[in-house]
């Protein structure tokens, strides 16, 4: 599920931050991210999804 999180995050930022933190703060900065340039907005979504497993591997 990861790889396909983080792949997405790559195609499609929004999505991939969707489906990793939902609804929220996170997912309207990425989205505006993504309206400047999708190379910010896959920047951040990998980001997200990097940190979000992260916190949980503990």
């Amino acid at each position: 599920m990861k790889l396909l999180r983080l792949l997405l995050g790559l195609l499609l930022p929004p999505v991939g931050v969707f489906l990793t933190v939902g609804v929220g703060p996170t997912l309207v900065i990425n989205i505006l991210l993504t309206l400047l340039g999708w190379l910010p907005g896959s920047i951040h979504a990998v980001w997200v999804i990097a940190k979000h497993e992260e916190q949980f591997n503990y």
